[in-house]
């Protein structure tokens, strides 16, 4: 499927969701802001302190949503990612496109020449514990040792708990196949992301608190750990 053509469906989708939305009364929406100061994504390093602001709204299980990163030490860490996605019970299904550039063209769709990423994801929440898996479908995608697009997936288990009066996540994340997309992993099976992620609410008035969180992140496969601290700021 050409890029046009997906650009063209992604745009109906949300015009769609759009006019869904106006016609409901009952509209979910929120908007929140995360600082952090190193921007680790699925055991990857990405940048030093961000901002990372996020948008969403949802009606019966559909959602779109958009949330960004920006270096407040090095400004040409930019990144921009839109989120088409639906959720029933513990179901859930969604698109996302990554747009990860300062410098390239925004609407440049054209294949081999895009910056832009299309990744489906599909999952299941279980309770205390659940699943995820993602696999880039077009765009600039990785590729294998071959120079053929490696349609690069990665899955994650999460499990979260309560101890101590705070909110914990354990996580383990892996990439299933070759691909260059992930750091060091063009040998298959690798283990990329092993995290531990502590969550609680900062209380500053009788109406109005802070979240603050603190994680340990490791990526066996590339061996490195990160400790990465990080608020959240929503009215």
């Amino acid at each position: 499927m050409g890029y046009k053509k997906i650009f063209s469906l992604v745009a109906l989708a949300l015009a769609t969701f759009a006019t869904t939305v106006k016609a409901q009364d009952k509209v979910e929406a929120s908007v929140s802001a995360d600082i952090v100061s190193k921007y680790v994504w699925r055991g990857q390093d990405l940048g030093d302190a961000a901002i990372q602001p996020a948008a969403s709204v949802a009606y019966k299980g559909l959602s779109l949503s958009a949330w960004g990163s920006y270096g407040i030490v090095n400004a040409g860490e930019e990144e921009f990612d839109l989120t088409l996605a639906y959720s029933i019970g513990g179901f859930n299904i969604g698109v996302t496109d990554y747009f990860c550039s300062s410098t390239a063209k925004y609407f440049q769709y054209e294949a081999h020449k895009t910056a832009h990423v299309f990744e489906a994801n599909v999952g299941y929440d279980f309770g205390p514990l659940s699943i995820q898996w993602y696999t880039n479908f077009a765009g600039a995608d990785g590729v294998r040792r071959s120079g053929s697009r490696a349609y690069s997936s990665y899955f994650e288990l999460n499990a979260p708990f309560a101890l101590g009066g705070i909110d914990w996540n354990a996580t383990v994340g892996a990439v299933p196949t070759k691909t260059d997309f992930y750091a060091d992993c063009e040998n298959g099976f690798a283990v990329t992301n092993v995290s531990l992620k502590a969550t609680k609410d900062i209380k500053i008035t009788d109406t109005f608190s802070v979240p603050v969180f603190a994680a340990v992140n490791a990526n066996p496969s590339t061996q490195k750990a990160y400790f990465v601290f990080g608020l959240t700021l929503r009215p």
